[in-house]
C-alpha cells in the first residue's frame, strides 16, 4: 500500500513516530531543492503536511532513511534481518497483530529448523552441498565469530565494529553468499532467541519508522516505498514477485544450477525449486550474471542470453538496454522498481474482478495457493481492490500457477492456450471496459439479471462503485481530466465526491453518479444538500465549480423540473444512454471536438445534438 494511503488512514498519534523521524531528518539534510521547496509548503514542519507533501519529503530523504535504518541493521544484537525478511515479503504490507506475531513465531522457528539442519550439513562427514561451498561456510563462521569476539579479551561486551561490519560484507560479497546462507550462519554462531514479547518487536519497528499501527484496529502497516527500501538493504534488488517471474522463464536445468550453487534441493518440483531460490534471499543479479551459465560461458554469450531473457520471453517493450552485462542487468532492475511504484493493475478493475472470480470457479485451489503464496491471513482474498492494496496485480496471480493448471479456465472461457497462456488470458480480460460499457444502463438500473446473461457477475452491494468507475472511465476516454488524486485528498469522512474533472488550476466540473431501481431518479432535495456540501468543500480549498453533473439512467419528470427551477446550482443532467452514445459517436468518428460545453447548453444533455455536431 502506497505510503500516501497509509497515512490518510490513520489519526496524528499513529503517525506522530514516523513523521518525528522524517522531520529529524530534514533537519539534518542540506542543498536538497526538492525537500526544500516541499518544507516551504508545509511552513517548515512537516507535522503541518498533507499525506502528499509527507511522501515527497520521504522519497526526497529516501538516502538519509536508508543510513538511519542501517544504524541498527549492521548491530550483531539487532533481529532486523529476520524482521525485515517478514515485511518486504510479498502480501505482507497489512497485517493484523496476532497474524504479524504468528509470522515472526514462524520464522524464528524456520531459521532454528534450518540452523540446525546446516550445522549438521556443514560438519557432516559426506555434506550433502559441495565441498568449497563448506569452505565458505566455515570461512565466514570463523571471520563472524572473531569480530564478535574479540572485545573479550579486552573486558568489553562482545559486538561488531561498523569497521568490521563493512569488512565481513565484502567477504560475504567475495564469497557470494546468499542473505539466507548469511543469516543462518550468523546465527549458527551466535544462536537466536526469540522476543519474549510482541509489543517489543513492533515497538522497535516503529521506532524506526518501518511500520506504522493502527491501534484502533489492531492493524499493521508497511508503505510501498518503505519496502523499497528495506529490500535494498536486505539486498533483495528485485520484488518477490519479479523474481518469480524471471525464474519461471528459465530452462529447468538453469534453475537446478542455481539450487547446486546455493544449497537448496534440486529434486524438487519446479515450482518447490523457484520458492525456494526466492525465500533464500539468492542475489537477483548474481543469478543473472553467473548462476545461470555454464562455467566456461563468455561474457558476450552471458549478455546475449539476458537479452534473450528480456527481449523474448519476459517480452518486455521497449527492450532493455545496456552496452555491458552488468549495465543491462542493472536496467532490468530498474525496470522492475518502475513497475513495482506503478499503481496501474494492467486490466481494468473490473476486469479483475472477472478474472478472480473465474479462476475461484475453474481452477481447483486458487484461493488457497494465493492466500499461501502471499501470507495473507484473510479467508476471502479473491477480490481485485483487496489484492491492489498488497501490490499483487493480475500478472502476479496468473504466475503463481503452471500453464497447464490454467488451461481449465482457458477452455471454460475460450481463450486460446498456444503461446504465453498468462498473456492470453490477460489479453481477454482488457476488453472488460467494453463490455461494462454496453452494459452500463443495466448497471445503472441495478439489472442483476440481465447482466448476469451478458455474463458479467457483480454483486447487488457492488453496483453503485461499478456505475461510479464505468463512467469514470468513458469522461477519461472522452479526453476530460478525471482527477482521481485531487478527489481522495479532498474527500472527508462526511463528504465523498464521486467524481472531479478538472477544468483549470483552480476550476473543476462536479460529477455524481446515482443508480436506480427501474424508475426515474427523483431525490431532489438529498442530491441538492449533497452537493451543496461538495461545492463547499471545494470552495474552502480555493475551487471553483464551474457545473455540477448528475449522471443517472434516468430521470422523473418532477426531478428535470426540480432542477430547472434551481438557479443557485449550476446543474446538468445527464442519462446513461445518453452518455453511452455520446461515447460510441466519439469512438466512431475518431473525433477529439468533444468539449464539456456541449454538456452545458441544456438542464438535461440531448445526445441527438452533441452527436450531430462530432459528426460534422
Amino acid at each position: 500500500m502506497k505510503l500516501e494511503k497509509i497515512l490518510e488512514r490513520l489519526n496524528s498519534l499513529e503517525k506522530g513516530q514516523f513523521l518525528k523521524i522524517i522531520n529529524n531528518l530534514s533537519s539534518a539534510e542540506k542543498n536538497n531543492p526538492q525537500l526544500d521547496a516541499i518544507l516551504s509548503r508545509a511552513d517548515s514542519n512537516l507535522k503541518n503536511a498533507d499525506a502528499v507533501q509527507v511522501t515527497q519529503a520521504f522519497n526526497a530523504l529516501a538516502n538519509r532513511y536508508l543510513e538511519f535504518i542501517m544504524e541498527d541493521y549492521s548491530k550483531v544484537a539487532s533481529q532486523l534481518d529476520i524482521l525485515l525478511n517478514i515485511i518486504t515479503r510479498d502480501g505482507n504490507c497489512i497485517m493484523r497483530l496476532d497474524w504479524f506475531a504468528k509470522l515472526y513465531d514462524d520464522e524464528i522457528k524456520k531459521q532454528k529448523k534450518a540452523i540446525e539442519a546446516f550445522k549438521a550439513d556443514v560438519n557432516a562427514e559426506k555434506p550433502t552441498m559441495e565441498e568449497s561451498r563448506v569452505r565458505d561456510y566455515k570461512i565466514f563462521a570463523a571471520c563472524l565469530k572473531t569480530a564478535y569476539f574479540n572485545d573479550v579479551a579486552s573486558n568489553f561486551s562482545p559486538k561488531i565494529t561498523p569497521d568490521e561490519q563493512s569488512i565481513l560484507d565484502e567477504l560475504a560479497k567475495a564469497l557470494e553468499l546468499s542473505l539466507d546462507e548469511r543469516t543462518m550462519i550468523k546465527y549458527a554462531v551466535l544462536g537466536i532467541k526469540k522476543a519474549s514479547n510482541i509489543d517489543d518487536v513492533v515497538s522497535e519497528l516503529k521506532e524506526k519508522g518501518l511500520i506504522f499501527l493502527s491501534k484502533k484496529n489492531n492493524v499493521i502497516y508497511v508503505a510501498d516505498e518503505v519496502v523499497s527500501l528495506a529490500r535494498k538493504i536486505r539486498g533483495r534488488e528485485v520484488a518477490d514477485k519479479y523474481f518469480r517471474r524471471v525464474l519461471l522463464q528459465l530452462k529447468e536445468p538453469q534453475v537446478n544450477m542455481i539450487c547446486r550453487k546455493h544449497g537448496i534441493d534440486y529434486k524438487l518440483t519446479l515450482n518447490e525449486k523457484i520458492e525456494q531460490i526466492i525465500a533464500s534471499g539468492v542475489s537477483f543479479s548474481d543469478v543473472l550474471r553467473d548462476d545461470i551459465h555454464k562455467a566456461d560461458s563468455k561474457m558476450i554469450d552471458k549478455k546475449k542470453a539476458i537479452s534473450a531473457l528480456c527481449d523474448e520471453r519476459l517480452q518486455i517493450t521497449p527492450a532493455i538496454k545496456g552496452a555491458t552485462l552488468d549495465e543491462k542487468i542493472d536496467n532490468l532492475i530498474a525496470y522492475f522498481a518502475k513497475q513495482y511504484a506503478d499503481e496501474k493493475i494492467g486490466i481494468s478493475t473490473g476486469g479483475y474482478e472477472r478474472l478472480l472470480l473465474d479462476l475461484d470457479q475453474f481452477v481447483k485451489g486458487a484461493s488457497k495457493t494465493i492466500r499461501s503464496a502471499y501470507q495473507l491471513q484473510e479467508e476471502e482474498v479473491m477480490h481485485g481492490e483487496f489484492l491492489a492494496d498488497f501490490n499483487i496485480m493480475p500478472r502476479d496471480v496468473l504466475e503463481l500457477f503452471a500453464p497447464e493448471t490454467l488451461v481449465d479456465l482457458c477452455n471454460a472461457r475460450q481463450i486460446k492456450t498456444r503461446g504465453n497462456v498468462v498473456d492470453n488470458i490477460l489479453a481477454a480480460y482488457k476488453d472488460t471496459e467494453d463490455l461494462l460499457v454496453e452494459n452500463y444502463e443495466n448497471i445503472g438500473f441495478r439489472n442483476i439479471n440481465a447482466l448476469k446473461e451478458n455474463g458479467i457477475s457483480i454483486q447487488e452491494a457492488d453496483l453503485g462503485t461499478t456505475f461510479e468507475d464505468v463512467t469514470k472511465y468513458i469522461l477519461a476516454q472522452l479526453g476530460l481530466d478525471v482527477d482521481e488524486k485531487l478527489r481522495k485528498k479532498l474527500n472527508t469522512e462526511k463528504d465523498k465526491m464521486d467524481i472531479i474533472i478538472r477544468t483549470g488550476d483552480n476550476s473543476v466540473v462536479l460529477v455524481e453518479c446515482k443508480t436506480v431501481k427501474e424508475s426515474g431518479y427523483n431525490k431532489f432535495s438529498s442530491i441538492s444538500r449533497q452537493v451543496r456540501s461538495y461545492s463547499s468543500l471545494l470552495e474552502k480549498n480555493d475551487f471553483h465549480v464551474d457545473k455540477i453533473i448528475i449522471v443517472a439512467p434516468d430521470f422523473s419528470e418532477d426531478f428535470v423540473a426540480d432542477c430547472g427551477d434551481e438557479f443557485t446550482l449550476p446543474i446538468t443532467l445527464l442519462k446513461a444512454g445518453s452518455l453511452t452514445a455520446i461515447y460510441h459517436a466519439v469512438k466512431e468518428t475518431g473525433s477529439n471536438r468533444f468539449t464539456l460545453q456541449m454538456l452545458s447548453r441544456d438542464i438535461l444533455v440531448q445526445e441527438d445534438r452533441i452527436i450531430r455536431a462530432l459528426k460534422k
